[in-house]
């Protein structure tokens, strides 16, 4: 049963993350570039200072009083608690073995052009988000497939469905990349840097270790304690997590690249050159280039999810009345998860000697080559996988934490807000399933469910773009030149006129 549902996925899989899909991920980003006039460079002063540069405004960081509202420095936190996950430290360990060091390369490319697709999405998840029933707002790519694409002449059902495909996809990648996935490599990093012999010596249920059993157990009732109090408690834990978290792994980071200073030329140099030429990789030819281009494309969206139409569901919630200032948060998250955080991973596994990444690393251990190359400068007790080891947890828990909304979005949009406690619930018994899972398959499984997410959500962002050019160039004029125009807020007259007059007064 096993083997059938696996060649069934290998299939799926081959289509979505295969030319196709590829061509509908980068194509997306590149046209969305090049249609904002490549915002994300003539615009960095002003992106950068509406995010990085505000961080500690009152009007960033201000927790707010209304139900289901969230400062737009927590919804960026709970963003970037769903993506920097196991991605950014297996995930590029895994793109490197398989693909090269070249595939940092393209990683970088699939950032570039994702953080223009993470600034649509997110724009249009403002524009088009409305409360629900329980007072909170609610937004995602099913509300501009819904009432964005559905309003074209003759779409209103293709775009309902793609809409109720994308919450369905979204449900279940939540059980795998959000869920057990994530689980399973906390349990497997904690319980080989930790070991317990008294524990993990005893086998329950046939081979399944208890020692992994308790793990699972502390760790499903830690998410529901957090999780079953809403997006609001979960914002609240991401806000205090991300940022520490981000910062301990960068400054680790650089300490291992600090020591090794004299590889840090030639790993850049193996990027570029790999990239293009990887022959003494992973064989040579345009078959060679294209494993290399595959995998960094791939890990590098399953690290930040450019294009998945996944954190628009969490940046919805924010304060921010303005669509491109929110749009701006999605280039920031881009930014930072992959061109900061996958970065210093790829630089420390370049960069230590654990690998040698002119020869073939097909045979390499990807999931402890990252404590591998800590270790071989924090050597004392094992210090450095260890560290790898509490780094996977937080970066790994929170993305749970993350997903749990986004999956409880989804199953809002189907089944109603007064229901969404049903599916939180579902989500935490998940949890446990991960801790005692030895396959790989729940990875594989979760890159499928990652790849259809993608194809309705870029379906809309595609269909979308005049409107996400028109909304670019409306702020632009308005607050870059200065000019005196009436903003565009929400396809909402009532939620127009209110945010249109909270702007008028200051509030963006």
């Amino acid at each position: 049963m096993l083997k059938f549902i696996e060649n069934i996925n290998g299939e799926i899989n081959g289509v979505v993350w295969g030319i196709f899909g590829l061509i509908l991920l980068i194509g997306t980003g590149i046209i969305v570039t090049c249609c904002t006039k490549f915002f994300q460079i003539s615009r960095l002063g002003t992106w950068w200072k509406n995010t990085i540069g505000s961080m500690f405004s009152k009007e960033v960081m201000k927790h707010r009083k209304e139900k289901g509202t969230i400062s737009p420095f927590q919804a960026l936190c709970t963003a970037l608690a769903a993506t920097v996950g196991t991605g950014n430290i297996a995930g590029v360990a895994a793109a490197i073995c398989i693909g090269g060091a070249g595939a940092v390369f393209w990683m970088w490319v699939a950032a570039f052009f994702g953080m223009m697709t993470n600034y649509a999405e997110n724009a249009l998840g403002i524009y088009f988000r409305r409360k629900n029933s329980e007072g909170e707002w609610s937004g995602g790519a099913m509300y501009y497939l819904q009432d964005g694409l559905g309003a074209k002449k003759g779409c209103k059902w293709i775009g309902k469905t793609l809409a109720v495909l994308f919450c369905i996809f979204a449900m279940l990648a939540s059980f795998g990349i959000g869920s057990m996935g994530q689980v399973n490599k906390i349990v497997l990093n904690i319980a080989d840097a930790f070991d317990v012999s008294s524990l993990s010596s005893i086998t329950v249920f046939g081979n399944v270790s208890l020692y992994n059993l308790i793990l699972g157990a502390i760790i499903m009732l830690l998410t529901a304690v957090i999780t079953l109090g809403g997006v609001k408690r979960i914002a609240n834990v991401a806000e205090k997590i991300v940022p520490f978290m981000v910062v301990l792994f960068v400054l680790g980071s650089l300490v291992i690249i600090g020591v090794n200073y004299n590889a840090i030329l030639p790993a850049f140099k193996a990027i570029f050159v790999h990239a293009f030429a990887p022959k003494a990789v992973v064989g040579g030819g345009l078959g060679a280039i294209i494993i290399a281009m595959t995998n960094g494309f791939k890990r590098g969206v399953f690290s930040n999810e450019a294009g998945l139409g996944s954190s628009v569901m969490v940046h919805s919630n924010s304060s921010v009345k303005e669509p491109v200032k929110q749009g701006m948060w999605g280039i920031f998250e881009v930014f930072a998860d992959t061109m900061v955080v996958c970065t210093m991973t790829a630089l420390v596994t370049l960069t230590s000697g654990v690998v040698n990444y002119n020869e073939s690393m097909a045979n390499v251990e990807s999931a402890t080559l990252v404590g591998n190359a800590f270790n071989s400068v924090f050597s004392w007790g094992g210090f450095g996988s260890k560290f790898i080891a509490i780094a996977m947890f937080l970066f790994a828990f929170t993305t749970v934490l993350g997903w749990s909304h986004y999956g409880s979005k989804a199953w809002e949009y189907l089944f109603g807000a007064k229901t969404t406690f049903i599916f939180r619930i579902i989500h935490v018994c998940t949890i446990i399933f991960g801790a005692v899972l030895t396959s790989s398959l729940a990875w594989d499984i979760s890159d499928t469910f990652n790849g259809l997410m993608m194809i309705p959500n870029l379906i809309g962002v595609l269909v979308m773009l005049p409107l996400v050019i028109k909304l670019t160039k409306n702020y632009v004029d308005r607050k870059v030149k200065k000019k005196d125009v009436e903003p565009i807020l929400s396809y909402d007259a009532d939620i127009q006129a209110e945010a249109a007059e909270a702007v008028a007064n200051g509030e963006e």
